[in-house]
C-alpha cells in the first residue's frame, strides 16, 4: 500500500468531531485551553450576532420567543458557511427574512483558523443557538 493510500485510509478512521483544537479566531489566542479556545470561538460569532440583529428592526404582529439553531461548516481552509437555519414555523412567520438577517451577520467575519487534528486542518461542523425574543 502506498503512503498515500496508507494516508487516506488514516484521514477516513480519524473522529472528525474529536478535534485537537477547534476552529479560532486570533483574538482567542490567549486562550490556553481547547475549551477556552472554543468558548472563544463561540462567544465572538454570538456577538458578532448579537450586534447586527441589533440593528435590525424586526416588527412582527404576535410575540417571538424561539430557539434558532444554526448549523455551521468551517472547511479546512477556515471557510465559513451556514449549512442549515432550524427554527419554529411560527418564527418563520413571523420573520419571513430572518433566514437572511442571520446569514449577513456574518459577512464581515475576522479571518478564521480551521479545526486542527493530528496535524491536519480538517473540517468541522457544529449547532450554534441563538434565541430569539421579540414582542
Amino acid at each position: 500500500m502506498s503512503p498515500e493510500q496508507l494516508l487516506e485510509e488514516e484521514m477516513q478512521a480519524i473522529n472528525w468531531n474529536d478535534v485537537d483544537e477547534y476552529p479560532t479566531f486570533s483574538d482567542c489566542d490567549t486562550a490556553t485551553t481547547n475549551q477556552e479556545k472554543k468558548a472563544c470561538f463561540e462567544n465572538h460569532l454570538h456577538e458578532l450576532l448579537t450586534s447586527h440583529l441589533e440593528k435590525q428592526i424586526i416588527i412582527v404582529t404576535e410575540d417571538v420567543s424561539d430557539t434558532v439553531l444554526l448549523k455551521i461548516h468551517i472547511d479546512k481552509t477556515g471557510q465559513f458557511s451556514i449549512r442549515n437555519i432550524d427554527m419554529d414555523a411560527m418564527t418563520k412567520a413571523q420573520i419571513p427574512h430572518l433566514d437572511s438577517i442571520l446569514r449577513h451577520s456574518f459577512d464581515s467575519l475576522p479571518k478564521i483558523y480551521p479545526a486542527i487534528k493530528r496535524s491536519q486542518q480538517v473540517a468541522t461542523e457544529f449547532s450554534l443557538p441563538v434565541i430569539v425574543n421579540i414582542n
